[in-house]
C-alpha cells in the first residue's frame, strides 16, 4: 500500500479515536516531564477535555453516511456510533470520579491512571467499530492490558497487587480460549473479515463441518464472556473490583462491560447469523439452550452470592455479574428488538451504576471502611446523598419509575416475545430480581434506619456532586420518559446498515 492510497482514505471516520489517542500521548509526555512532587490533577482536566472533544466529533458524525476503511475492517455505522456514545459518556463521568479520588501514598501514579484509562477507552472504541477478527482482537487486548495495569495501580497495597495478578492470569486464559475459537473460524473459512466469514459459512461445502462450526461458536463465546463477567468466567470480578481503586472498579463495571457486549453483538450476529447448525437448522437457534443456561446461571450466581457480602465493592461486583446475566437474555431470543433493548439497558446501567459508585466513593472516604455499615445513618449526615443512593439502588433493583425498571421490562418482554417464548428464563429473571431486593434494600436500611457510626456531616466534593446529580437526574428521566432515549436511538441510529457490507471510502 503506497502513500497516495493511505492519504486518499477517509480517515475522518476515526476522528474520535484519534482524539483519544492524541490526548493519551500528550498526557504521557506531560507526566514524564512534570516534576515528581507536582500534582497530576491537571492531567485529569486535560483528559476530560479530550473526551469532551471526542464526544463533539462523534455527535458531528451522527449525520455521516456509513463508511469503512481497509475493505470493511473498520466501520463507521449506526451500531458503532450508538455504542461509542455510551463508552465516551461513561469514561467522562469516571474521569470526574477519579479527579476527586484520594490515592494517599499512590498520588504519584495518578498521571498513569489518566492515560491508561484513555488507552483502555480507545480499545473499547476500536471494538465497537471493528468488523474484522484482527482489529477486534487488537481492541480487546488494548482494553484488557490497560485494565490489568489500572487494577494494580496502588502498588503498595496487597489487595491491589492481588487484583492485578488474578486479572492478568484469568484474562490470559480467556484470551487463549478466544483465540482458539477464532482459529477454528479462520481455518474453516480462510477469512478474518466478519462479513466474509458470514458469507463463507453459507457455502454448501461447509455443511460437512457443522460440528466444528458449533464448537467454534461455543469456545469463542466462552472466551468472550470473561470480558462481561458472565458465568463461568466471573470469579475474577469480586477480587478485582475489591482490590482496584474505586474509579477503576467503576470503569470495569460499566465501560469495559459495554465494550464487551458491543464486541459480542457484532461478532456473533455477523459471523453466525446464517451459519448452519449440526442438524441443518440455523446455528443461532440451536445454541439458544446454551446461551439461556449461561444467562440463567449468571443471574442466579450473581444474586445469590451477593446476599452474603459485607464489602460494598464485592457486593457491587456480584451485582454487576447479575446485570450481565440480565443483558444476556435478549441474546438468547435474537429478536428484532435486540439492539435497542441492549443499548437502552446499557445506557441506564451506565447512569445508575456510576452514580452508585460516586456515592460509595464519598461514603467510604469519610467512614474509612468499605463495609456496608459505613452507610449507617447516612440520611442524617447527608440527606440528599442518601436519597440519590436510594434512586440508584431502586433502579438497579428494577423498581418502577426508574431507568432500571424500563430496561428490565424491555428484556422481560424480549424473552416472552420470541417465536419460542423463553418462559423459564423470564421466570429466572423475575425471581433473581426479587432476590436482589434483599441485598439492595439492606443498604437502604443502613442509610435510613441504622444509628450513625460517624459524626459530622459529609463535606461534598464538587466533582462527585456533579456526577451524582447528573446520574440521579438521568436515572429518573429515563425511568419516567424512556421515550426520549428510544426516540433519539431510532432517529439517529438506522441499524439497517449493520448487516450491509461497504466499499472502502
Amino acid at each position: 500500500m503506497d502513500l497516495q492510497t493511505l492519504t486518499s482514505m477517509n480517515w475522518g471516520i476515526m476522528v474520535p479515536e484519534f482524539t483519544v489517542l492524541g490526548t493519551a500521548l500528550l498526557l504521557s509526555l506531560l507526566d514524564l516531564f512534570m516534576p515528581r512532587e507536582k500534582s497530576r490533577r491537571i492531567l485529569g482536566i486535560l483528559s476530560a477535555a479530550g473526551i469532551v472533544l471526542a464526544l463533539v466529533f462523534l455527535f458531528l458524525q451522527f449525520s455521516h453516511e456509513p463508511a469503512s476503511l481497509f475493505h470493511d475492517m473498520y466501520r463507521l455505522d449506526s451500531f458503532s456510533k450508538a455504542f461509542k456514545l455510551i463508552l465516551l459518556l461513561g469514561a467522562g463521568l469516571i474521569l470526574v470520579l477519579a479527579y476527586d479520588y484520594k490515592m494517599d501514598r499512590e498520588e504519584e501514579y495518578r498521571g498513569e491512571f489518566y492515560y491508561l484509562l484513555l488507552t483502555a477507552l480507545l480499545g473499547g472504541l476500536i471494538m465497537a467499530s471493528s468488523a474484522d477478527m484482527i482489529t477486534l482482537f487488537i481492541g480487546l487486548e488494548l482494553l484488557s492490558l490497560s485494565s490489568y495495569v489500572m487494577a494494580g495501580l496502588r502498588k503498595r497495597d496487597k489487595e491491589s497487587n492481588e487484583a492485578s495478578f488474578k486479572y492478568v492470569v484469568t484474562g490470559g486464559i480467556s484470551t487463549a480460549i478466544t483465540l482458539f475459537g477464532m482459529s477454528y473460524i479462520f481455518g474453516l473459512t480462510g477469512e478474518t473479515n466478519l462479513y466474509s466469514i458470514g458469507n463463507a459459512l453459507r457455502d454448501m461445502s461447509i455443511l460437512q463441518n457443522q460440528f466444528l462450526i458449533a464448537f467454534a461458536f461455543i469456545i469463542t463465546f466462552a472466551g468472550l464472556t470473561f470480558k462481561i463477567a458472565s458465568a463461568p468466567f466471573h470469579m475474577w470480578a469480586p477480587d478485582v473490583y475489591q482490590g482496584s481503586p474505586l474509579p477503576v472498579t467503576a470503569f470495569l463495571s460499566v465501560v469495559s462491560k459495554t465494550a464487551g457486549f458491543a464486541l459480542i453483538l457484532r461478532f456473533f450476529l455477523l459471523v453466525f447469523n446464517s451459519a448452519p447448525g449440526i442438524k441443518g437448522d440455523p446455528l443461532l437457534f440451536q445454541v439458544q439452550p446454551y446461551l439461556a443456561f449461561l444467562a440463567g446461571a449468571t443471574m442466579i450466581a450473581g444474586n445469590l452470592v451477593a446476599l452474603r457480602q459485607r464489602n460494598v465493592k464485592r457486593l457491587f461486583a456480584y451485582s454487576s455479574i447479575a446485570q450481565a446475566g440480565y443483558i444476556l437474555v435478549p441474546f438468547v431470543s435474537v429478536s428484532a428488538m435486540l439492539f435497542e433493548t441492549t443499548w437502552f439497558y446499557l445506557l441506564a446501567y451506565l447512569f445508575m451504576n456510576i452514580g452508585a459508585f460516586a456515592v460509595i466513593q464519598e461514603v467510604t472516604a469519610h467512614s474509612k471502611t468499605h463495609d456496608i455499615s459505613g452507610f449507617a445513618g447516612l440520611y442524617r449526615r447527608s440527606p440528599w446523598l442518601a436519597v440519590a443512593m436510594t434512586i440508584f439502588i431502586l433502579s438497579l433493583a428494577g423498581i418502577p419509575a426508574t431507568a432500571g425498571f424500563i430496561g428490565k421490562f424491555g428484556i422481560f418482554m424480549n424473552a416472552l416475545g420470541a417465536s419460542q417464548g423463553h418462559y423459564v428464563l423470564a421466570g429466572i429473571l423475575v425471581g433473581t430480581t426479587v432476590i436482589s431486593y434483599f441485598y439492595y434494600f439492606n443498604i437502604i436500611g443502613q442509610m435510613f434506619f441504622r444509628p450513625e457510626h460517624q459524626e459530622g456531616r459529609l463535606q461534598h466534593k464538587k466533582g462527585l456532586l456533579l456526577v451524582t446529580v447528573v446520574c440521579a437526574a438521568a436515572t429518573i428521566i429515563l425511568g419516567i420518559l424512556p421515550g426520549t432515549a428510544l426516540h433519539f436511538f431510532y432517529e439517529q441510529f438506522q441499524l439497517t446498515d449493520f448487516f450491509q457490507t461497504m466499499e472502502q471510502k
